[in-house]
């Protein structure tokens, strides 16, 4: 993956720089398309994506269960126009920061407080004006299979503020890559786009909802994945 960055970066990097966005994230669904082409015939992971009849077309909430890093680069060729919001620190890194840049990324300083939300908030009402998604990981951090869900406040506070539909995405990416663990395991990992929530919910809710439908679909592609795997052990990842 950092070599196809960097060898991205560097082919393309001068173009971009004149493109338009739509072109740039072209490019970026290339490269995410060849990321998973590899993932599959190096590490055995294939992806599956299910319920494509609930992604918007047009300004939405897309509030995905965070795992691995697979479904932070996988959404963006299933998306018409994904704005991924992510912490700051990332437009930091060499030559992938610049790249996260162009595409119109939502980057939050998380370190911030309060100032963090409503900058949130106000680059996320530019980009559903836009007719943009944005992708929100509700839980901030990835989390494993198993653990205790622990949602933060900003995805019910961009579905209150924002006056869109919410589309809440399950996964069972954590089956096949944990979280910093040595160990891959070969399968079918799916991404499900669920049925969405429609806007003027009351915030708490909006909550109980969204949480409901996510772990619990999750929690049934987690169950359907124990029997499609195959341990793949490396010396290091992530």
């Amino acid at each position: 993956m950092g070599a196809l960055v960097a060898v991205t970066a560097l082919v393309a990097g001068p173009a971009l720089i004149v493109l338009p966005q739509e072109r740039t994230r072209a490019v970026a669904r290339w490269w995410a398309r060849t990321n998973l082409k590899l993932l599959r015939a190096i590490v055995g992971i294939s992806l599956e994506i299910r319920g494509r009849e609930h992604i918007p077309q047009g300004g939405a909430l897309i509030a995905v269960k965070h795992q691995s890093a697979l479904e932070t680069f996988a959404l963006m060729p299933e998306l018409p126009d994904p704005a991924f919001v992510l912490k700051r620190e990332l437009l930091e890194l060499p030559l992938f920061g610049w790249f996260l840049q162009r595409i119109g990324v939502i980057a939050v300083n998380r370190a911030a407080g309060s100032k963090a939300l409503g900058d949130l908030l106000l680059q996320s009402q530019k980009a559903t004006v836009l007719g943009r998604q944005v992708v929100i990981y509700p839980e901030g951090t990835r989390r494993p299979i198993g653990a205790p869900p622990d949602y933060k406040s900003g995805v019910a506070l961009l579905y209150k503020r924002l006056d869109v539909a919410c589309v809440p995405v399950a996964i069972n990416t954590g089956v096949f890559w944990p979280k910093k663990a040595p160990v891959w395991r070969r399968g079918r990992a799916v991404i499900e786009f669920l049925e969405p929530i429609p806007p003027g919910l009351d915030r708490h809710d909006f909550e109980r909802l969204l949480q409901s439908r996510i772990e619990q679909a999750s929690a049934a592609l987690a169950a359907e994945a124990q029997g499609d795997q195959e341990v793949l052990v490396f010396s290091s990842i992530d």
